[in-house]
């Protein structure tokens, strides 16, 4: 009998797509769905998705990540992260299949000055993050044996990224200013895919029962957003590509229409010391980033 494939949604996200490259790199079965076969903020499609696909596990890489339009679809954000979310975990309870669920450091107000651990108290800033803060107690709620993985400053080669719009205003800028006082750890979505399909691995093994919970996983090493693009910046001119001109400023002097935390770095010791995963420092993954960007497209994979 073939073995059951892993459920995947959120079919155009970053991770979503790096989750399929990587499970295809290391003949992993997998299907990833999003919309209109699975519409988690109209809660259509689950049912007959699971039905079709009769997943052994789902990992939930869908979700409302418009952080400023957020604050004026405040509806449709909890509507997708939280609503849609605790619908699918609830699929896989019903199954008894596990269930990992990706969040976010935005459900922390960053005032702390250490990197964030799981038994921190959240505070989220935003409606982004406060709708992904509720889509967490929701699927545990629902879904006591899930996983939730909390993620940060997440790029790839795919979708809309930090790194992507780097790249796009270093051909159309000359100058580009970047806020300096908040940081974070940079995560690459091909890492971050890597290691949750071993936690599913883990999860689906009789072992890995008892691993429920929330989970940090994130970049080794920390920045803030001006030295991210510093970095980026730097590399596109080892590659002989045209740099803007970088310039720090601060919050203040960049507003937004929804706050973000001064500190977005996260302790990950407890997903190693569980799942025995880590991922690689961020410098290293942003220069493969930058290669498979470099590729023609019809060959880039994660």
């Amino acid at each position: 009998m073939a073995e059951q494939p892993v459920l995947v949604a959120g079919k155009s996200g970053q991770l979503a797509r790096c989750l399929h490259d990587s499970a295809i790199l290391h003949n992993v079965p997998i299907v990833v769905v999003g919309r209109p076969e699975l519409d988690l903020e109209k809660g259509e499609g689950i049912n007959r998705v699971m039905a079709a696909v009769e997943p052994s596990a789902i990992v939930n890489a869908a979700a409302y990540t418009a952080v400023d339009q957020a604050e004026a679809e405040s509806g449709r954000s909890f509507r997708v992260n939280c609503g849609g979310a605790a619908l699918l975990a609830d699929a896989a309870t019903r199954r008894g299949i596990p269930f990992i669920h990706i969040s976010t450091d935005y459900v922390f107000d960053g005032s702390k000055q250490s990197p964030y651990r799981e038994d921190d108290a959240p505070a989220p800033l935003n409606v982004y993050g406060s709708s992904k803060l509720a889509g967490e107690a929701a699927v545990l709620k629902v879904c006591p044996g899930a996983v939730v993985i909390r993620t940060s400053w997440v790029y790839s080669p795919y979708g809309n990224n930090f790194v992507r719009t780097m790249l796009r205003l270093s051909e159309t800028q000359p100058v580009v200013r970047i806020v300096d006082d908040q940081r974070g750890t940079p995560t690459s979505a091909v890492d971050l895919a890597a290691a949750v399909l071993a936690i599913v691995a883990r999860l689906r093994s009789a072992k890995g029962s008892g691993d429920a919970g929330i989970y940090h996983l994130a970049g080794e090493g920390e920045t803030n957003w001006h030295g991210f693009a510093a970095a980026i910046f730097a590399s596109l001119a080892r590659r002989g590509r045209r740099i803007p001109r970088l310039q720090a400023v601060t919050t203040v002097e960049y507003p937004t229409l929804a706050r973000r935390p001064k500190n977005s770095c996260l302790d990950t010791s407890k997903a190693e010391r569980v799942f025995g995963v880590r991922l690689p420092p961020w410098r290293p993954s942003l220069e493969k980033c930058l290669d498979q960007l470099e590729m023609p497209k019809e060959l880039r994979a994660c």
